[in-house]
C-alpha cells in the first residue's frame, strides 16, 4: 500500500527525520565542503587565526551552497515531488526519478579516477567500464567527497601562493636592513590584508568558487 506523501501528518515525519540527515547531507553531498576547507585556509594564509571568526566563514559557506544547491533541488522537485502530487507518476517512480536527478548531480561532478577507486575498495570487479553508473549512491558519495577535498586543497594552494610571496619578500627586507629582531608577521600581516582588500579579495573568492563548481 502506497503512503500518501501529500497528508500533513506524513509531511511532518518526513521533515522531522530528514532534519537529523541535514549535517550529514550538507558535509557529504553538497559543495558545502569545499567553500568551507577554503575559507579556513584563507584565513591561515592571511596570518589570521580566529577572523573572521568561525560562525561567520560557517555561515557564508551554507549560503553559497544553498545557492549552489539551488538548481539541484529544483531539478529533483520538479522530476519527483511535482509529478507525484500532481498524480502524474506513482511513488515509487517518485523516489526513482528524485534518487535518478540526485546521482546524475553526483556523477557530473565526481572524477573518474575517485569513483572507481573507492569501487575497487568494496568488489575486485572489472573497473574497465567507460561510464559512470549513475545509481550506485553507496560509491558515488564517497567518491564526490574525495574529488571535492582534492579540488578544495588544489585551490586552497592557489591563494597561498601570493601571501607566501609576501612573506619572503617582507622578511627579506627586514633582514637586508638588519632588523632581525623584528617578527616578519607583524609587518606582512598588515600588508597582506591591504593587498586582499584591495583587489576585492572576498568577492573574487566567493565568485571564483561558486563559479568552479
Amino acid at each position: 500500500m502506497d503512503i500518501d506523501l501529500t497528508h500533513p501528518i506524513v509531511q511532518s515525519f518526513i521533515f522531522v527525520t530528514a532534519s537529523a540527515f541535514v549535517p550529514l547531507l550538507l558535509v557529504s553531498v553538497t559543495s558545502f565542503t569545499r567553500y568551507l576547507i577554503v575559507l579556513s585556509l584563507l584565513r591561515t594564509a592571511l596570518g589570521l587565526q580566529q577572523t573572521p571568526p568561525n560562525i561567520v566563514v560557517i555561515s557564508l559557506a551554507l549560503f553559497m551552497s544553498v545557492f549552489t544547491m539551488a538548481p539541484v533541488y529544483m531539478d529533483i522537485k520538479s522530476e519527483s515531488y511535482d509529478k507525484y502530487n500532481e498524480g502524474v507518476i506513482s511513488q515509487d517512480v517518485a523516489i526513482d526519478n528524485g534518487v535518478s536527478a540526485f546521482s546524475e548531480y553526483l556523477t557530473s561532478k565526481t572524477t573518474e579516477k575517485d569513483y572507481y577507486f573507492v569501487k575497487s575498495l568494496g568488489q575486485s570487479e572489472d573497473n574497465s567500464a567507460q561510464s559512470i553508473l549513475p545509481n550506485e549512491l553507496a560509491v558515488l558519495i564517497p567518491a564526490f567527497m574525495l574529488t571535492e577535498l582534492k579540488a578544495a586543497f588544489q585551490f586552497a594552494f592557489i591563494i597561498f601562493l601570493p601571501f607566501v610571496l609576501i612573506d619572503l619578500i617582507v622578511a627579506s627586507v627586514l633582514m637586508a636592513l638588519g632588523m632581525i629582531m623584528l617578527p616578519p608577521i607583524s609587518i606582512s600581516l598588515p600588508v597582506k590584508l591591504l593587498v586582499f582588500v584591495l583587489i576585492d579579495g572576498w568577492t573574487l573568492l566567493v565568485g571564483s568558487l561558486i563559479s568552479g563548481f
